[in-house]
């Protein structure tokens, strides 16, 4: 469990999917790359270091996270457009709420460990959000282990 104040931002407020990650911070250009890309039903979990300065994701990167079918944004940092956010039907949760843009400097890493609220999540692993919180575990619920 990752024990953060988390808010329900998105227009969904249960979510789940495989884990990929984005760790930066004040900088949103690695998650404008990753829902950029096709999410096949994955979950973006963005260690942005619980920055409450500038916000990580807006409506223009969450409406293209919804047309390339991404399931959920959770963020250790703040969102904008909230009110558009909202509407959208994609699972958001962050600390949040900023209206300041980050900065554009291509600073960051994707696909790496990150640690949020004492937590180690790694790509691959797999998400559950609901309004009680945010759990990370290995695999899928029932999933079938591996010989």
């Amino acid at each position: 469990m990752i024990a953060l104040p988390w808010r329900d931002l998105g227009g969904r407020m249960a979510f789940s999917g495989t884990v990929s990650t984005v760790r930066a911070f004040e900088d949103n250009s690695r998650v404008r790359e990753a829902v950029a890309e096709p999410g096949h039903g994955r979950v973006l979990l963005v260690a942005g270091g619980g920055s409450l300065r500038r916000a990580m994701l807006g409506d223009l990167l969450a409406a293209k996270a919804v047309e390339n079918g991404w399931e959920g944004i959770v963020i250790d940092g703040v969102i904008r457009d909230s009110g558009v956010i909202a509407g959208l039907a994609l699972g958001v949760k962050a600390l949040g709420v900023c209206p300041r843009k980050t900065e554009k400097l291509g600073d960051g890493r994707r696909d790496v460990v990150v640690e949020i609220g004492g937590v180690a999540i790694a790509p691959g692993q797999w998400l559950c959000a609901d309004a009680d919180g945010v759990v990370v575990m290995d695999r899928q619920p029932g999933a079938a282990l591996q010989p």
